[in-house]
């Protein structure tokens, strides 16, 4: 049984980034007779409610189910390589008119907004917390990506304006719950370990040491009670957990793990934090966010990638940074439409 290896890691937002290095080493396969499979995070213009293409993902679970699929692939021994893909034109690629439309994936009388809000309610109810309590954690959360993002030295200029700050529905801000609106494009190449050692990478391989899922049947409003209360991202972090064969919850706590959460609307990093173990209850959350990151790209209202991809995105930056930073790892969580989709990925420097 082969290992799963991730061997390049590339992005362009904006026009700024490159994929050169990945299309290089797919070239040199496809020279070398090695077929390379391609799996594809469906972008907003393909119609929500349609049917799913064979090797084709879509919500912002795609990337981590297209993690688990290639290493399905790769440890079957389908295929040697694996190439994810995904291409978003957010902000070139369609008018305003547009994007709003497709993106009402719940009809026009139920924004994405008021539903998260919604189902916020049902989560601090579950926990047995109060508003004030949320919004104390909602603001620490957003201190935290602001650290990160800083401590990066990405341009102050980035930043929201000061109108993103105020309210938009009861429990959220605009830098709670943006989609950003920027052209993005990414590739993460996979290998096995006979491609690997052929290979002999420049870049440091990161091992895909586990992919745990969490999917319901059902999302939307009507699936909030079964969403809120997050049994299925347990489901998926102990599935990684058990094929990673690491106390996870202990490696980010001791800091020997970077984390990359998916944190759009502050219920769903919340909902990470408290199921996987890093955090007891709500009430201690705003103290553990004063030192612990749970970002490496300081979040995705200010990483800035768009629609499907911002898992995408966070696994480039969390490949970089782990090369960078020295650390055993990290792990990549991911969160489809209202919560519905749940997925959780170890990389690992070591075999």
């Amino acid at each position: 049984m082969s290992n799963t290896w991730i061997v390049a890691a590339e992005k362009i937002v904006n026009g700024e980034g490159f994929l050169d290095g990945c299309l290089a080493i797919e070239q040199r396969l496809k020279t070398q007779g090695v077929a390379v499979e391609t799996l594809t995070i469906d972008p907003l213009k393909t119609d929500w409610h349609s049917p799913l293409a064979a090797n084709h993902f879509r919500s912002g679970c795609a990337p981590v189910e297209a993690l688990a699929r290639a290493r399905q692939l790769i440890v079957g021994g389908d295929v040697e390589a694996v190439v994810i893909s995904g291409h978003e034109p957010l902000a070139s690629g369609y008018s305003r008119e547009e994007r709003l439309e497709r993106m009402a994936i719940y009809g026009p009388d139920c924004p994405l907004t008021q539903a998260y809000n919604d189902l916020a309610e049902c989560f601090i109810k579950r926990q047995g917390g109060d508003r004030d309590l949320f919004i104390r954690c909602r603001d620490a959360l957003y201190q935290n990506y602001l650290r990160t993002y800083r401590k990066a030295g990405h341009p102050v200029h980035r930043l929201p304006a000061a109108r993103w700050l105020e309210p938009v529905t009861p429990l959220f801000r605009g830098v709670d719950c943006a989609n950003p609106v920027v052209d993005f494009e990414g590739r993460v190449l996979l290998c096995n370990d006979r491609v690997l050692k052929a290979l002999k990478p420049a870049a440091l391989p990161l091992l895909l040491k586990g992919v745990g899922l969490g999917l319901l049947a059902e999302d939307g409003p009507g699936a909030m009670e079964a969403i809120c209360d997050y049994r299925h991202l347990q489901q998926a972090f102990d599935e990684c957990v058990a094929q990673a064969g690491v106390d996870v919850a202990a490696a980010v706590k001791d800091e020997r793990l970077l984390l990359e959460v998916y944190s759009c609307y502050p219920v769903v990093p919340m909902a990470f934090l408290l199921s996987t173990g890093i955090a007891s209850n709500l009430t201690c959350l705003p103290e553990l966010l004063e030192k612990l990151p749970v970002t490496v790209t300081g979040g995705m209202n200010l990483a800035r990638a768009p629609w499907n991809n911002p898992a995408l995105n966070g696994l480039v930056d969390l490949c970089a940074e782990i090369r960078a930073q020295g650390k055993h790892g990290g792990v990549l969580h991911a969160n489809g439409g209202l919560g519905y989709r749940q997925g959780v990925a170890l990389l690992s420097c070591a075999s």
